[in-house]
């Protein structure tokens, strides 16, 4: 009588721990480019914030035929979020705290930020807004406010 060997399938432990080997390797070459990914992507978002909400407040300006003011929502600290109201005092739109750890973000800008009833800014002097990590590897982004109220977003210091 002829007796057949059964085939056992599956892997080997040497096999699973050279796959576990070679993701380790891969891990450890990812992690820290992926930290510097996500410190830039939370500077590119509170830019477009801060441009999308001065873009909001001019408009509003614009269509109320009266002064809007953004402020920040903690004297001045930007990371904080800021409010938009209209030239009664009723909120029109306010921005969230962004729950950042300490010293993970800086934003800094102006005291308040006042765009009259025709859609240009109420003062002589055009709003900076300078946001910006913390590290070795700093990303910064500038959002300023040109004399026609029109915002305007790059990727230096502002000057």
């Amino acid at each position: 009588m002829r007796t057949e060997i059964k085939r056992q399938r599956g892997f080997t432990m040497v096999e699973v721990m050279i796959v576990v080997f070679i993701i380790g390797i891969l891990t450890a070459i990812v992690v820290p480019g992926m930290g510097k990914m996500i410190r830039n992507q939370r500077v590119k978002t509170a830019a477009f914030d801060v441009f999308a909400s001065l873009t909001f407040a001019r408009s509003e300006a614009l269509k109320r035929n009266s002064n809007v003011t953004i402020t920040p929502a903690s004297a001045t600290d930007w990371t904080k979020g800021w409010t938009i109201r209209d030239a009664n005092g009723n909120v029109l739109k306010e921005e969230a705290d962004r729950k950042l750890t300490a010293n993970e973000m800086v934003m800094t800008g102006p005291a308040t930020v006042v765009f009259a009833r025709n859609g240009r800014l109420g003062s002589a002097t055009a709003p900076k807004f300078n946001i910006s990590t913390s590290g070795t590897n700093m990303q910064v982004r500038c959002v300023s406010v040109d004399l026609s109220g029109r915002p305007l977003s790059t990727e230096a210091v502002c000057p």
